[in-house]
């Protein structure tokens, strides 16, 4: 049995998210292959090799692969999973693999199933549904399944421990649907925030984009967090989209998790409470924040947020 994992990646290492669907590709009990589709990509064909659970490396080289659309992406991986070729292809949870997953499924002919945060067999799998309220079980009689599993469900794959063999395949043709005419990418020396492993996130009780970075800055530096939002921060234009949090935004499960002026809508809660540890602080007891937190304080956060950032400072 093998399955095959679409690898998102910046042309040098895999994204984080491919790491924990290697993994759970590796659940299904067979031989796992990785497909690198890219532009001057020998570096990450290379780390992929390295990463624990892989067999293969298919490296699948052309100048319309190098920004990772999906459209061109998605007939490759329909003609190497056709025929019976793999039992499931998987992709993270990203905005890579959502975009990418539905296509590849269209193109089988198959439904995909998103979010996937167990394997319990091979078409058997776990989901959560209802904004994380309700898990299901899903099973599946299709001879090929495709879906995206949440990184936070899976351990990423170490790396640096395998010696997987590298295949070059030859590249499908461009399709032409698509192109990529500028990218803005959000540059931080901070941790990534879906692989953080703490996370301090501010909301709409900030007030302001300058209060956010006044009071969350300091504090992610001192504990060397990576930082986030809410949904309704992000609507406010406190932070750019990519810090959000949620079922919209990006799912973590970090070791501590600190919510700042930040209520716990259930959109909300959905991204961040499967968190080892959550921290929140807000002046209403009401909120309901306060129902997931490990640690809440009731209080004015332009006076506690300091007040810990001082403590910690000093330690």
């Amino acid at each position: 049995m093998r399955t095959l994992v679409i690898a998102e990646h910046d042309k040098a290492q895999l994204a984080s998210a491919t790491l924990g669907a290697i993994t759970a590709a590796s659940r299904f009990g067979g031989e796992v292959d990785v497909l690198v589709a890219g532009d001057a990509c020998d570096a990450v064909v290379a780390h992929a090799s390295t990463v624990q659970f892989v067999t293969r490396v298919l490296k699948a080289e052309a100048s319309y692969y190098g920004d990772g659309t999906a459209e061109n992406i998605a007939v490759l991986v329909q003609r190497l999973a056709s025929g019976g070729a793999y039992r499931a292809v998987l992709a993270g949870a990203s905005s890579f693999g959502k975009g990418l997953t539905p296509r590849v499924a269209a193109l089988l002919d198959v439904a995909p199933l998103s979010e996937v945060i167990a394997i319990e067999a091979p078409g058997r799998y776990r989901r959560p549904i209802y904004a994380g309220n309700v898990i299901v079980t899903v099973e599946s009689d299709q001879p090929v399944d495709v879906l995206t599993v949440r990184g936070t469900a899976f351990d990423a794959a170490a790396d640096g421990v395998g010696s997987a063999a590298v295949e070059r395949i030859e590249a499908a043709d461009d399709q032409g649907l698509a192109r990529v005419t500028g990218r803005e990418i959000s540059k931080s020396e901070r941790p990534e925030l879906g692989s953080a492993a703490i996370v301090v996130s501010g909301g709409r009780g900030l007030g302001s984009g300058e209060n956010y970075k006044r009071l969350l800055e300091p504090l992610a530096d001192t504990l060397g967090a990576a930082l986030g939002a809410s949904r309704a921060a992000v609507d406010a234009g406190f932070v750019p989209n990519d810090y959000q949090v949620g079922q919209t935004g990006k799912i973590v499960a970090p070791a501590l998790y600190i919510a700042v002026g930040i209520s716990g809508a259930i959109q909300h809660l959905a991204g961040m409470k499967d968190s080892k540890v959550i921290v929140a602080i807000n002046k209403d007891p009401e909120a309901p924040i306060f129902k997931v937190a490990d640690y809440g304080l009731v209080g004015d956060l332009f006076e506690a947020v300091p007040a810990l950032t001082g403590q910690l400072a000093a330690r």
